[in-house]
């Protein structure tokens, strides 16, 4: 995909597609737009209990945009229970673009120093697309995403994008929404202005968890 850059990645955002590759090691880069999308509602995001007793204590200290290519490596690197994943240098490439530009962004779960997992996207609008996370400890990646959903409501995000539904994102909240569904959430949340600073960062488990509630 010759000329294919920030602009190009923001207005297939924009239109419902995202990039996707066949494998890692797999050079070239396909769109999609599934039939159904994931969608996780703000207003309706379930933490189960054992999260947040994680969240509350304080286990992971959660950051934002410290190490983006950090974690986007992270996130592309084979796990535990994935031998593969989609992402591959290309896509790689696309995304520290973006997060150049302003429009990715990671959120980052640290325990005793070390980075045990974490997640990236998309912002555009009031829009955010999640990519992909990536766990080294029990509870890290979850972690990040409940400081990503905070995060969000403060700063008046309306749409978060899981791409596809999963028994793990379900957990959450996390619901199939229909592709004319999923084109009017989208239209209305890119034309809203949304700040993904709004929350300032490093705030304890409690107040954040209070903060979710009370948006709710």
């Amino acid at each position: 995909m010759r000329g294919f850059g920030v602009t190009e990645l923001l207005g297939c955002y924009a239109r419902g597609v995202f990039p996707m590759a066949e494998s890692r090691d797999d050079p070239r880069i396909f769109l999609l737009e599934p039939d159904e999308r994931g969608v996780i509602p703000l207003d309706r995001f379930h933490i189960p209990r054992s999260l947040r007793r994680t969240v509350r204590r304080d286990v992971f200290h959660v950051t934002v945009n410290r190490c983006f290519e950090t974690v986007l490596r992270g996130c592309a690197a084979p796990g535990p229970g994935r031998d593969d994943t989609w992402i591959n240098d290309p896509i790689a490439s696309l995304y520290l673009e973006l997060h150049r530009a302003g429009h990715a962004h990671s959120v980052e779960a640290w325990r005793d120093g070390a980075l045990a997992g974490g997640l990236y996207g998309v912002t555009l609008g009031a829009a955010f697309f999640g990519e992909s996370m990536f766990t080294r400890q029990p509870d890290a990646s979850k972690t990040a995403l409940v400081h990503l959903v905070a995060r969000l409501k403060a700063g008046g995000f309306t749409l978060l994008d899981a791409q596809f539904l999963t028994a793990h994102l379900e957990r959450f909240g996390a619901v199939a929404v229909a592709r004319r569904r999923y084109k009017t959430m989208l239209s209305e949340a890119v034309a809203r202005e949304a700040d993904f600073h709004a929350l300032p960062e490093g705030l304890p488990g409690a107040q954040l968890l209070q903060s979710i509630t009370h948006t709710s």
